[in-house]
């Protein structure tokens, strides 16, 4: 008797990415089923000895989603070959915090997980309280990555999930680029992946239940205070009694199909820049003007980060007043972007700059 179809889902979501990230990584040494040899002791008689498997990390908060997906890490990546190890962070944002995360290092280790660490992280105030303990999560992840050689680093985000984000940009306003969720995978060099985003959360909490996996609810999911929960208790209920069962099977559609349609404007966007700039580097306005929006807007916000303006912190309405400094020019004055990034038009040329 095979595994619950729970159990068997979120292994097989892990299987593909684990077979994945091998394929990738040496293609020649996957092919040949073993790892390169490296010297030790020098290149004269040298002895070699083969170097460590690779090492995936999966970001574990206790929770269903992210418990699932250790438990599916440490089932398949030995029969691939590939050391699993588990990072928690603790954002210090509740009484007991450090307790819990503890606890949370002891469930990764009994499920076999070797390296298992606990991070405790200061999270700031920029962008609210979830942008900011997002952001100290991931720069812990990232250290956590490059401390350990990790290759790769499983967040267990899913369908329900993607739809929340495809909501939470639809609310902002931001373009397509917000529709289109999170991605599969992201991160330098590939390093985030998110295997389950095609499963939705009762998966990953049935396949915990019937493995017998302890899991810690976050009272932070179910606290009004905070938009995503919100949205999570009132607003998505809100639509399936409205418009049905499906809603958030039809938003993750949205996301994949508006992240297949942003990549190719921003892939276009990059390609028009260098033709919009002059021999100083300069971008001119005549020829951002003949571009299509979509794509001309793209080549905008690229220039204003590339000058200093925070990502996180650039807006639809920003790029869109820096816009009519090209398609409805009337002599207006510098635009203040985030990041003290001023942009104005000067003799036909659009000057984006630190002030």
């Amino acid at each position: 008797m095979g595994p619950h179809p729970a159990v068997a889902a979120i292994r097989l979501a892990v299987r593909r990415v684990l077979t994945d990230l091998l394929a990738r990584e040496t293609p020649a040494s996957a092919a040949a089923g073993h790892r390169r040899a490296v010297p030790r002791g020098g290149v004269r008689g040298a002895v070699y000895e083969r170097s460590p498997s690779p090492l995936v990390l999966v970001a574990c908060s206790g929770g269903a989603d992210s418990m699932a997906l250790a438990s599916a890490l440490a089932f398949e990546a030995p029969k691939l070959g590939i050391r699993a190890g588990g990072i928690t962070v603790d954002h210090g944002l509740q009484p007991g915090s450090d307790a819990r995360a503890g606890e949370v290092v002891l469930r990764l280790r009994e499920l076999g997980l070797e390296p298992v660490e606990s991070i405790s992280v200061r999270v700031g105030r920029s962008g609210g309280p979830e942008a900011a303990a997002r952001d100290a999560r991931y720069a812990a992840l990232d250290a956590a990555a490059d401390r350990h050689g990790a290759l790769a680093i499983l967040l267990g985000h899913t369908r329900d999930d993607q739809a929340e984000t495809v909501l939470l940009g639809l609310a902002r306003g931001s373009g397509i680029r917000s529709l289109s969720g999170m991605a599969a995978v992201s991160g330098a060099g590939g390093r985030y992946r998110r295997p389950f985003l095609h499963l939705d959360r009762q998966t990953a909490r049935k396949a915990c239940m019937v493995q017998s996996l302890p899991v810690w609810d976050d009272p932070h999911n179910a606290d009004p205070a905070y938009t995503r929960s919100r949205l999570r208790h009132e607003g998505l209920p809100a639509l399936e009694k409205a418009l049905g069962k499906g809603v958030v099977e039809a938003l993750a559609r949205t996301a994949q199909l508006s992240r297949d349609d942003a990549d190719a404007l921003d892939t276009w966007a990059s390609q028009a820049e260098s033709a919009v700039r002059d021999a100083t580097g300069l971008l001119e306005c005549a020829k951002l003007c003949a571009l299509p929006s979509a794509v001309r807007r793209r080549v905008l916000r690229r220039a204003a980060i590339d000058a200093g303006a925070p990502a996180g912190s650039l807006f639809a309405r920003h790029i869109e007043e820096v816009d009519r400094l090209i398609t409805g020019w009337r002599g207006q004055g510098a635009i203040n972007l985030p990041g003290k990034v001023v942009a104005q038009r000067q003799g036909g040329r659009l000057v984006i700059r630190q002030a």
